[in-house]
């Protein structure tokens, strides 16, 4: 066995971040709405899923680390270059309309989780946003990384919620491989998951966030294990909330009956027990919300920037990248407002998801022709691995492109 020196962990943890932190906010409150749902209403039939997605979900990132690493440029900024600002318009126009989306589930999560406790959503959500403009606007990048990195490992509550469910070992078996691809609804249910799984602002925020962490050539490899961990980490959370509904309410609820976050939670706590079905919950909810709303509105804005041409880092002061720090504000203030008014729905964040899953031809078309231009020679996407990503995509797109129109049958 190869001993690993301590220098090489020493090089490992100062590459470490960006991958596990855009992981774990892609494990967002929508995520996990979606993938309780689809316990509730499948039971472990969408589990398969979710482990397949796995190596799709590293296949996708590990390009951005190629490309900003070798590239020194964000996505937004790279799209603008190779291929001319009109086709950089359109890819923040579909930027933007993710980001919205992912912002109005993160919000309406922090309000639901506070209402379960009797704290109205105007002291929750104006807390809230409070939090995340001074998460990002007093801290240069290393220290925003591992804020949110603190708050994003609040997600592995739901380990304990999967383990104190007790799964039927049997029954998770014989249903994981019991894959019914005539339902209509089940192949929706397969559309979200990609949508919650594959979302256009992690590959803009992974990428930008290579390059203002500074990561060269050298930190290649460990960039990549930063992201292969990442991608386990988030695909098992959305496994455990899955587990978790599929044990303890599928077959025991009306799936209609869960409209909110909030009516999940109660819906749980029956089975779980105060604590963990309602606290802990909360918790792992919680940190899923500021998480992602910190990586998402940071994706747009260091988008933003790289399409203007203005500055754009977490290492400047807000003054002297104001609008930089200008979107990063109106994205957390405007979510934060947004969801003032609008309730919690479940139909609501799955739909999120499902527009993810639309958007996706276009950022991952982008994604691989970028990684067949943009890259030197020796990381370029070629030979064998090209065609594996090709046909991995096509198939990822064609399942969330149909799924999203009622299936294939």
């Amino acid at each position: 066995m190869t001993k690993i020196s301590t220098g090489s962990w020493k090089k490992f943890f100062l590459v470490f971040g960006p991958g596990l932190l855009v992981m774990l906010a892609d494990t967002e409150v929508g995520s996990i709405i979606t993938a309780g749902q689809s316990g509730i209403l499948y039971g472990y039939k969408l589990l398969l899923l979710q482990i397949f997605l796995i190596p799709v979900l590293y296949i996708v990132q590990e390009l951005t680390v190629r490309l900003g690493i070798f590239s020194g440029q964000g996505h937004m900024e790279l799209i603008k270059n190779k291929f001319g600002k009109n086709w950089a318009y359109l890819s923040m126009f579909g930027l933007i309309i993710a980001v919205m989306g992912a912002l109005i589930t993160e919000f309406a999560g922090v309000a639901m989780i506070g209402e379960l406790f009797g704290v109205t959503r105007f002291i929750t959500l104006p807390l809230a946003a409070l939090a995340l403009l001074l998460i990002v606007f007093r801290g240069s990048y290393n220290k925003v990384e591992k804020v949110a990195i603190i708050i994003g490992l609040f997600e592995l509550v739901f380990f304990g919620i999967a383990w104190i469910s007790h799964p039927n070992l049997k029954q998770l078996t014989f249903e994981t491989f019991d894959i019914p691809l005539h339902d209509q609804k089940y192949l929706f249910y397969v559309a979200a998951n990609i949508g919650a799984v594959i979302m256009p602002w992690m590959v803009f925020y992974q990428q930008a966030a290579i390059v203002d962490k500074g990561l060269k050539e050298k930190d290649l490899k460990n960039a990549r294990l930063d992201t292969g961990i990442g991608a386990v980490v988030t695909q098992f959370i959305m496994i455990a909330v899955l587990v978790s509904t599929a044990a303890t309410l599928l077959n025991k609820t009306d799936p209609n009956s869960i409209d909110s976050s909030k009516s999940l939670i109660n819906a749980l706590t029956p089975y779980l027990g105060v604590f963990f079905g309602k606290i802990i919950f909360s918790i792992g909810i919680l940190g899923a919300a500021l998480v992602a709303a910190v990586v998402s509105s940071l994706a747009l804005a260091w988008s933003i920037g790289e399409l203007t041409g203005n500055k754009h880092s977490l290492d400047y002061k807000p003054l002297e990248a104001p609008i930089f720090f200008g979107a990063y504000g109106f994205c957390v203030i405007g979510g934060a407002l947004l969801v003032a008014f609008i309730p919690d729905v479940i139909s609501l964040s799955v739909n999120v998801q499902i527009v993810n899953a639309l958007l996706l031809p276009l950022v991952l078309g982008f994604l691989v022709a970028l990684s067949m231009k943009a890259l030197p020679s020796q990381y370029k996407l070629k030979g064998t691995y090209l065609y594996i990503v090709i046909i991995i995509v096509l198939i990822t797109c064609l399942f969330a492109i149909l799924g999203s129109f009622g299936g294939l049958f």
